[in-house]
């Protein structure tokens, strides 16, 4: 029974299971909140309740909707768009904050240049949903290519395939797709993106669609990812992925992505051409790496499906190669606004600089589906994307 707060009017009664349950969602330990809040145990115990700013500064650390706290029980969060995430196979649990937030960013955006789009009198695009499970998997991959422009000797002249991602982001962006890649929440520096929970989604829409790519994963995991999502797309299946080329997922709609991604990268009649199976693994690797501009995971799940490297060992070079990747540092720095531009799409930051300037958008809106607060940083961005004044 908690004590008589009665004199203290500010003060909010809590269910103490909503404050752990706040924890546990936000992966925190209560032991490191109780060095922000000192009074958190006493909440915890309901012992004590704290006052509405008390409580507006704990939904703030633990990135809970303030609302929650209100319930009587601690809400059951869903992903708003199908999941297909798996670990060994089995359903992911629940999402954490920084996956939910990002969606619910995303959606924000794409309702807002779904309702541009139409404003400016744009058409549907004709190859959202315009394939099934049921069509042949290169022939998509063709069609796919064709559409971006994706062509494969093209890239080979590219001086890495970091560059050929880059152009691949812009060909997709160009094609009317909503390319953001992003390593953080928004533009919150201090909530990372874990690409151990999901490497990207889809949101498909016939004048919006929105493929998210998380920019905290390797590159070289970036660009299966793109093309996954990109085979979503065209499928009209909004989904959660944890695309990987090695895998090979329980669900339809996975499994036929993988392997449209595959084809579209690295096309098997091609690598069928180009392997020399008499050549060293590790040289014949950096040298169809070269030549594809793709990762050295594709490259070895392409190997295997030529028929290259047994099963066995495929999976042994492939996790070595695995372990290598992840050993390398990350890049930083770079143009603070073409990251920006990349983070939210350039087609979508674009039209969102024009219709604010243009006084059809309020740049407080245009400010929140940002993650911008100065006048001046909004201007700027939009210089730099060729649309300022």
């Amino acid at each position: 029974m908690a004590r008589d707060q009665t004199a203290s009017v500010n003060r909010v009664e809590i269910k103490p299971m909503l404050f752990r349950w706040a924890c546990e969602r936000a992966g925190f330990d209560a032991a490191i909140i109780a060095e922000r809040f000192l009074r958190f145990p006493a909440w915890e115990r309901g012992e004590e309740f704290p006052t509405l700013k008390q409580l507006e500064k704990f939904a703030k650390a633990t990135y809970t909707p303030i609302g929650y706290f209100f319930l009587p029980e601690p809400p059951v969060e869903t992903v708003p768009i199908p999941d297909f995430r798996t670990v060994d196979n089995q359903s992911v649990g629940h999402p954490s904050p920084d996956l939910l937030d990002t969606i619910y960013v995303c959606q924000q955006r794409q309702e807002w240049f779904r309702d541009y789009a139409r404003s400016i009198g744009e058409q549907p695009l004709p190859f959202v949903g315009s394939v099934s499970l049921q069509s042949h998997v290169a022939q998509t991959a063709a069609t796919m290519r064709k559409a971006l422009g994706f062509d494969v000797d093209e890239r080979r002249q590219m001086p890495t395939w970091t560059d050929a991602l880059r152009h691949f982001i812009g060909q997709a962006d160009d094609l009317g797709i909503l390319i953001m890649c992003n390593g953080v929440v928004h533009n919150n520096n201090h909530r990372h993106l874990d690409p151990e929970e999901f490497r990207g989604f889809a949101m498909t829409d016939e004048l919006a669609p929105l493929v998210f790519i998380n920019g905290a994963d390797t590159k070289s995991a970036q660009m299966f990812t793109l093309a996954h999502e990109l085979a979503h797309v065209w499928l009209g299946q909004s989904a959660v992925s944890d695309a990987q080329p090695a895998f090979v997922p329980d669900q339809a709609v996975e499994r036929w992505c993988n392997q449209v991604a595959a084809e579209l990268l690295v096309p098997i009649d091609l690598m069928n051409q180009q392997y020399n199976k008499a050549a060293g693994l590790p040289d014949e690797v950096g040298r169809l790496v070269r030549r594809f501009k793709v990762s050295t995971l594709v490259v070895l799940r392409r190997i295997h499906d030529a028929g290259g490297l047994t099963r066995e060992e495929f999976w042994d070079a492939y996790n070595a190669e695995v372990e290598r990747l992840r050993a390398i540092p990350r890049g930083t720095g770079g143009n603070f606004y073409l990251t920006q531009a990349a983070r939210a799409s350039k087609r979508f930051a674009a039209a969102l600089v024009t219709s604010t300037l243009e006084g059809h958008t309020l740049y407080h809106d245009a400010f929140r589906m940002l993650g911008f607060s100065k006048q001046s940083t909004f201007k700027e961005l939009g210089r730099s994307l060729g649309v300022g004044v």
